[in-house]
């Protein structure tokens, strides 16, 4: 494509300030410093750019030595859902656990120490909370990153995560409006459809994101969902009557408005990135989130001049684009204005497992905090063959594909937590029609651990715990998911999520530790 902006006009420092990209690599390429220099305000995090806390804060800093009040956003829900422990699982349960707790004070403690955290490491723009009612048990995508099915509350946690997460200088982002919760289909594969008329979607589906913007959220991420009740042509994130009429005019709402991925096929693969980012900005949302998959230069300079372009064709207001591009640099004067820390290599993960050490340095007080909650969200039921867990087991994780949003690098599970406790456990991973036969070959005569994610979600999962439990009767499972099926074997434990701690305190429950 040929380049038609000079990079110094008012136009094109418009364009590249509605732009979130990302880029690969630990530290900062020339090309992205450039940028910034030109007027790009924005650069998300992924788990592809982290190494270490101290890594991490250096990396901003070679950011804000370009330009000091850059906003850097990063996809860090806790959980499932982990970008600054990507590698080692999170020090912090998801949205489901702290719904399963349901104590607001706790969840509000929660996101602000991981909001400290991210300060800490320089990151201002959390893309967090998700603000999805679980109401669709089938769903691939939210499942435990949804605080529940209840409307009230989601409602309640979803304004004490903006509230924690805001209180340590860090602009929550509450996710994905107006809600991703009853679809069946990934947004990240293709175009989810929501069938729910218009009462339904106002005492449910908005419900949480009036409590987030009551409650002072300073950006709202867009779905790519289409809702016929609400626009029958757009998706969300492409409406002007669902991000102008209903989110701005309706709601009242007034901070920044940021779309969900552009690379997810929901909207690449109908309209193209370029088209995609110029209808979103026309449509009223002010920043493009692209990077989780297109992370280069040449991504950058498309959508900048597909943006120029479409102001000189007259297809976007310049208007528009520079009221999307204010509320940008408005968003990071806030940041910059509350930030308290300074980035370094003092911000801890919180290791409380040998797994978890590499990636967190020192530990004080306030890190326990993930660990109380995942410990306080176990459910933990007792069946008639029950017996306490003595000796090393065999663990048989029951193994699902992994939705893009979590990602195949994060480590799940409870082998790691069980092995320090009881010596010589040993592991092993089993998918598909023959998971229950091999798993039951591979253990031996050795006590099994059956852990299972969503089990309701797969035929093949819970044939597999048929196999087991009918051949293994003192089997333990572990429900690392949405505990929608009743509770099976000799003890059940439903930790309401993955992440590291969910799995360090079902380990805890297994040994009686």
């Amino acid at each position: 494509m040929t380049t038609i902006a000079s990079g110094t006009d008012t136009l094109t420092r418009d364009a590249l300030a509605v732009l979130q990209p990302g880029f690969t690599g630990t530290s900062a390429p020339s090309w992205l410093l450039r940028r910034l220099g030109e007027g790009l305000a924005s650069v998300g995090l992924f788990g592809r750019n982290i190494a270490t806390p101290a890594q991490v804060a250096a990396l901003t800093a070679q950011l804000r030595a370009e330009r000091d009040d850059v906003l850097v956003a990063i996809d860090e829900e806790g959980g499932d859902v982990t970008r600054l422990e990507v590698r080692t699982g999170s020090s912090f349960p998801g949205n489901h656990a702290l719904g399963a707790v349901d104590d607001t004070a706790l969840t509000e403690a929660v996101a602000h120490e991981l909001g400290r955290r991210l300060a800490a490491c320089g990151v201002n723009l959390n893309w967090a909370p998700s603000a999805d009612i679980n109401s669709n048990v089938d769903n691939p995508v939210i499942g435990v990153r949804s605080f529940g099915a209840d409307t009230s509350l989601v409602a309640r946690h979803t304004a004490a995560y903006v509230s924690g997460l805001q209180s340590a200088g860090v602009a929550a982002c509450t996710k994905h409006f107006p809600g991703h919760g009853d679809t069946a289909v990934d947004s990240h594969h293709a175009m989810p459809r929501i069938d729910a008329g218009l009462a339904v979607l106002e005492s449910r589906e908005l419900v949480p994101f009036r409590a987030a913007i009551e409650a002072g959220t300073r950006a709202v991420m867009s779905a790519h969902i289409l809702v016929p009740a609400l626009d029958p042509v757009h998706p969300a994130t492409l409406s002007r009557r669902i991000l102008t009429g209903l989110l701005r005019e309706e709601l009242g709402y007034d901070g920044l408005i940021v779309t969900d991925g552009m690379e997810m096929q929901a909207i690449s693969a109908t309209y193209g990135i370029e088209r995609g980012s110029v209808l979103a900005i026309a449509a009223g949302a002010d920043a493009i989130c692209v990077g989780g998959g297109l992370s280069d230069e040449p991504t950058v300079l498309r959508l900048r001049d597909a943006l120029v372009a479409a102001v000189r064709s007259g297809d976007l207001p310049e208007e528009r684009l520079a009221d999307a591009a204010a509320r940008v640099r408005a968003l990071a004067a806030w940041t910059a204005s509350t930030q308290t820390t300074t980035p370094s290599a003092s911000v801890n993960g919180g290791g409380t497992s040998e797994r978890g050490s590499s990636s967190a340095v020192g530990s004080d007080a306030r890190t326990d905090v993930g660990l109380v909650a995942a410990r306080r969200a176990l459910k933990v039921t007792r069946g008639a063959h029950f017996a306490p867990v003595t000796e090393a087991p065999y663990v048989a994780a029951l193994t699902p594909v992994a939705n893009i949003a979590v990602g195949d690098e994060t480590p799940w599970g409870v082998a790691a937590e069980l092995r320090r406790l009881l010596p010589g456990t040993e592991t092993g991973s089993f998918t598909g029609e023959r998971a229950g036969a091999e798993a039951l070959a591979a253990a031996g005569s050795r006590r099994v651990v059956a852990v299972v994610r969503d089990a309701h979600r797969h035929t093949w999962m819970a044939e597999a715990l048929d196999i087991l439990l009918a051949a293994r009767p003192d089997t333990v499972v572990v429900e690392m998911g949405v505990p929608q099926s009743p509770p099976r074997g000799a003890l059940h434990i439903a930790t309401h999520g993955a992440a590291r701690v969910c799995g360090l305190a079902a380990a805890e429950a297994i040994a009686g530790a």
